[in-house]
């Protein structure tokens, strides 16, 4: 069931379901919170999870031509404020890891702790700027068929796209659905942040990294080498994963999130 909240003269919407500790979900760039369906139900066997529309997708607001990442943490912690809930575990996928550490920064004594899954704490190249630019462009003009369905079909791993050709089909049908104006204030809003790096590797709070060997957007083994994790970090590495691996390997990605999730304090 969805709900809202009311938020900056517009609403914000979550879906709410299960009981006990805390787990919010945060979906990646061109996703809902509806891509969560079945990973969240089965981790709602044994805790809370809510899944939060992003502002500007699903049916939360668009709130301008810019949804930084440190305006979505403040949107997600809005929510938890109004629905009384002090902790929580965040999972961020993909642009929704920029918008946890975005989080992790502003507002770590909500934290028991975060995953980044598929996602990371550098800010974007120049290549990767130049390439959201274009994107940014083409949405302008109208034709943002032209892009999500190439991006979709690279987030799954070779050979994926066709065992998983309806969870393909679904997240394509998902992206057809968010209006331009959402799709271009997150582009432009992940052109804006900053590494958060030193955050990361700093260590506030417990983390779990999740990574797909198979990724075609993020070089596994090469982001690795760039981080110095602190003694609470964890990293699991999904053999047969691309960018979704809550998707490509449900029961692994069910099970690591939940035991890191319920050994915390």
């Amino acid at each position: 069931m969805n709900y809202y909240i009311l938020y900056n003269g517009g609403k914000i919407y979550y879906s709410d379901t299960g009981e006990g500790e805390v787990i919010v979900l945060l979906h990646g760039y061109l996703e809902t919170s509806d891509i969560w369906n079945g990973f969240a139900d089965r981790l709602a066997r044994k805790f809370r999870v809510i899944s939060v529309d992003i502002p500007g997708h699903g049916l939360s607001k668009v709130y301008g031509d810019c949804h930084t990442m440190e305006f979505i943490a403040g949107a997600v912690k809005a929510l938890l404020e109004n629905i009384n809930i002090r902790k929580i575990f965040l999972v961020g996928h993909s642009m929704g890891g920029y918008a946890t550490l975005a989080f992790l920064e502003l507002y770590p004594e909500m934290l028991k702790g975060y995953c980044l899954f598929h996602s990371h704490p550098f800010a974007d190249t120049p290549a990767v700027i130049d390439k959201r630019e274009k994107e940014v462009r083409v949405v302008r003009s109208g034709k943002k068929y032209l892009i999500y369905p190439e991006n979709i079909s690279n987030m799954y791993a070779p050979g994926n796209e066709i065992i998983f050709r309806e969870s393909v089909q679904r997240s394509k049908d998902i992206a057809a659905t968010i209006r331009d104006e959402g799709i271009i204030a997150v582009l432009n809003g992940m052109m804006l942040r900053p590494s958060r790096l030193k955050l990361m590797e700093a260590g506030k709070v417990p983390c779990l990294w999740i990574l797909g060997k198979k990724d075609n957007y993020i070089d596994c083994e090469d982001i690795q080498k760039r981080v110095s994790l602190p003694p609470n970090a964890r990293v699991i590495v999904f053999n047969n994963s691309g960018h979704m691996g809550f998707i490509e390997e449900q029961d692994l990605a069910v099970e690591v999130v939940a035991d890191f999730a319920g050994k915390l304090d």
